[in-house]
C-alpha cells in the first residue's frame, strides 16, 4: 500500500502562501513602516517650525523696534543704525516676476515642442540638454551675466530704447539710467533662464501622461494642436503645470550669487527704471551678513530672511487657492 505525501498548493511550492493565511510578521512591518512615515511627516513639520522660531528670535531686536514698518521703508544705514528692507523686498518680488514672465511662456513653448512637434531623432538630446542647464552653477550664471550679458544688454537693448524714448513721459523712465547693463531687468532675465530647466522638465513630464485618447479624439474632432493644449491637454495636467511653475518660482526667490552679480547691490530706491540698479533680500544677506556687527544689523538681516519665508509662504499658499478655484470651476462647468 503506498502512502501518498500530502499534495501541495502550487502558491505554497513557489514560496507564496495559500490565500487566506496572512503573511507572517506584515503587520508589524505594516506598523513600523506607518510609524516611520510619520515620524518622517512630523520632522519636516518641526524643523519647518524650529527654522521659523529662530528667525523671530534673531530678528526680534528690528521686529521690536521697527515693527511693520520696516516694509515700507527705504532707509538702510547701518552707520546710523537705521534700517527698512522696501529696497530690498521690491527688488526680490520684482525680478522674481520679470523672471515668470519670461520662463513661464517659453518653458510652455519647450514642452510644447518636446511633446507634439519634435520629430522623435531630436527629442530625447534637446531634452537632456534642456535639463543640463539646470547643473549649471549659479556663479557661472552670475560671471555671464556680469561680464557677457550685461554689456550687451546696455549696448544693443538699453541704449536704443533710451533714444526711442527720449522725452516719453513715464516710458522714458522706465529704461532711465546709465547705460552700464546690471540692474532690476538683468537679474530678471537671468533668472529666468536659470528657472526654465526646472519648469519645461515639469511641464513635459506632466503633459507626457496625458491620456493619449483624450488627445486624439480632440484631433479627430478637428482641433488644432494649439486647441488641443489649450482646451484638452492643460486643464487635465493643471496641477503639475501649477506645481512647476511654483518651483521655478521658488528657485527664483532664492537666488543668491546669480543675482549678487547682476543687480547691482544699491540700497536706495531713487529710480523706477528696469535697468537701475537695486537689491534684493538674498543679494543683501550675502553681501553683509558675514559682516554685520551682532545686534541690530544683524537682528534687521534676519528679519529680511523671515519676510522672504512669507513672501514664499504667501506664494505656496496663493497657488494652493488657484487649483482650489480652478477645480471648482470645473465642477460648475461640469
Amino acid at each position: 500500500m503506498q502512502v501518498r505525501a500530502p499534495r501541495q498548493d502550487a502558491g505554497a511550492r513557489n514560496g507564496v502562501p495559500p490565500a487566506g493565511r496572512p503573511l507572517r510578521g506584515g503587520p508589524i512591518l505594516d506598523r513600523l513602516f506607518g510609524w516611520a512615515a510619520k515620524a518622517a511627516a512630523f520632522f519636516t513639520l518641526a524643523m519647518l517650525l524650529a527654522i521659523l522660531g529662530s528667525l523671530v528670535v534673531g530678528a526680534w531686536p528690528a521686529i521690536s523696534k521697527y515693527g511693520l514698518g520696516f516694509l515700507t521703508s527705504s532707509v538702510w544705514d547701518p552707520v546710523t543704525e537705521e534700517f527698512g528692507g522696501l529696497v530690498m523686498i521690491y527688488g526680490t518680488v520684482v525680478t522674481s516676476a520679470i523672471a515668470l514672465l519670461i520662463a513661464v511662456p517659453v518653458s510652455f513653448g519647450i514642452a510644447l515642442f518636446l511633446t507634439e512637434l519634435s520629430p522623435a531623432w531630436l527629442k530625447r538630446p534637446l531634452g537632456t540638454a534642456i535639463e543640463l542647464l539646470a547643473a549649471v552653477p549659479s556663479i557661472v550664471y552670475g560671471m555671464w551675466g556680469l561680464l557677457v550679458f550685461g554689456p550687451i544688454l546696455a549696448t544693443y537693448v538699453q541704449q536704443p530704447l533710451q533714444k526711442l524714448f527720449s522725452g516719453v513721459p513715464y516710458l522714458g523712465a522706465l529704461v532711465s539710467g546709465p547705460p552700464v547693463g546690471i540692474g532690476v531687468l538683468a537679474a530678471g532675465i537671468i533668472l529666468a533662464i536659470m528657472i526654465i530647466p526646472f519648469i519645461a522638465s515639469v511641464m513635459r513630464d506632466v503633459f507626457d501622461v496625458t491620456p493619449p485618447m483624450l488627445k486624439e479624439s480632440a484631433y479627430a474632432l478637428g482641433s488644432t494642436t494649439w486647441e488641443v493644449m489649450f482646451k484638452v491637454v492643460l486643464p487635465y495636467t493643471k496641477s503639475g503645470v501649477v506645481g512647476g511653475i511654483m518651483l521655478g518660482l521658488g528657485r527664483a526667490l532664492g537666488e543668491t550669487m546669480a543675482v549678487t552679480f547682476v543687480i547691482g547691490n544699491f540700497n536706495q530706491l531713487d529710480s523706477i527704471s528696469f535697468f537701475a540698479a537695486a537689491n534684493s533680500i538674498t543679494s543683501a544677506l550675502a553681501n553683509e551678513f558675514a559682516e554685520a556687527s551682532t545686534g541690530l544689523h544683524q537682528a534687521a538681516l534676519i528679519y529680511l530672511g523671515l519676510v522672504l519665508f512669507f513672501i514664499t509662504f504667501v506664494v505656496l499658499a496663493l497657488s494652493k487657492i488657484l487649483l482650489a478655484q480652478l477645480k471648482k470651476g470645473e465642477g460648475r462647468k461640469s
